[in-house]
């Protein structure tokens, strides 16, 4: 169901960003906006994992600088049935995670030193798992397509004056006020909606992962508060990433949070919670192994 929904919502999506080339420019306007869709979608595709990496200045990590990290990675790769992903690091105090690549075969999860230092083993384990479900569910791909059209978007609205009344559709100047001041908001309503679909899939599937979505349930509970509080300078500049983080890393407050990524954090947790219920796991359900946290690995100077 939930990827039916998401296929109505691209499909909206891309509909809006043809309907609002076509009130800025007729069928030229339209025309030009599928081309500058399809061409942005088709770099998006092939660089993704490196746009949203080098934008945060994550590090790649191996067994020799991280093993317990990595080997936990592995660990939750194999019982999600996925080949094993790059793992990185990005030194940043907020603790925080996302997970990027256009398939499996070419993911990436990327962890904060914050989120390293902040949580325990079995909450670690929750954390990664919930990345490794976004990349089994393709959700990377998803939503990379979907931040591209978004900023298409934008940026045919910003272009919008220009192509004003150059088209044939008799709609002119109201036309392509309309275009550029409503269609960048239902975009980004789209984009909230497609983005909050899957952070739920993701984190059931990730319980479903780690053995037990309480400690899924426990660090979102930290991040909550720990994200909140804590800037990351990268995400600040590049806000066009925040939907592949766990949490939302942006420290906007009021107005934005109307058009938040993310689910409200407590109804993550009691969706959590009843997953846990159904599966007859507790905090630390006997048998069950511990994580614990990992080895930080130094910077490289």
């Amino acid at each position: 169901m939930n990827l039916v929904k998401t296929g109505i919502l691209l499909a909206a999506l891309t509909a809006l960003f043809l309907v609002a080339g076509f009130l800025l420019g007729g069928a030229a306007g339209a025309l030009i906006a599928l081309l500058i869709s399809a061409g942005m979608s088709a770099y998006a595709f092939w660089n993704s994992d490196s746009m949203a990496l080098n934008a945060h200045a994550a590090r790649p990590v191996t067994r020799a600088s991280a093993p317990e990290l990595v080997e936990m990675v592995q660990d939750l790769s194999v019982k999600a049935d996925l080949p094993m992903p790059d793992v990185y690091v990005i030194d940043s105090p907020q603790p925080n995670a996302f997970a990027t690549g256009r398939s499996p075969e070419k993911g990436a999860v990327a962890a904060t030193t914050g989120l390293m230092q902040m949580m325990d083993r079995n909450e670690l384990a929750g954390v990664m798992a919930h990345e490794l479900a976004h990349i089994k569910n393709r959700d990377t791909l998803i939503m990379t397509v979907c931040a591209t059209v978004v900023g298409a978007l934008s940026m045919l609205a910003q272009w919008g004056w220009l192509l004003r009344g150059r088209g044939n559709n008799g709609i002119g100047i109201v036309g392509a006020l309309l275009a550029m001041i409503l269609a960048p908001m239902a975009a980004g309503l789209i984009q909230m909606l497609i983005s909050r679909t899957r952070e739920y899939s993701a984190d059931k599937l990730g319980g479903e992962i780690c053995g037990n979505p309480l400690w899924l349930a426990s660090a979102l509970q930290k991040l909550g508060s720990g994200a909140g509080r804590i800037e990351m300078p990268s995400a600040e500049k590049n806000p066009a990433s925040a939907h592949l983080f766990i949490v939302n890393p942006l420290s906007g407050k009021g107005v934005d949070n109307l058009f938040s990524t993310h689910p409200k954090m407590e109804n993550r947790i009691a969706a959590l919670k009843q997953q846990a219920q159904e599966m007859g796991r507790t905090a630390s359900p006997s048998g069950d192994r511990q994580w614990g946290p990992p080895t930080v690995p130094r910077s490289r100077n």
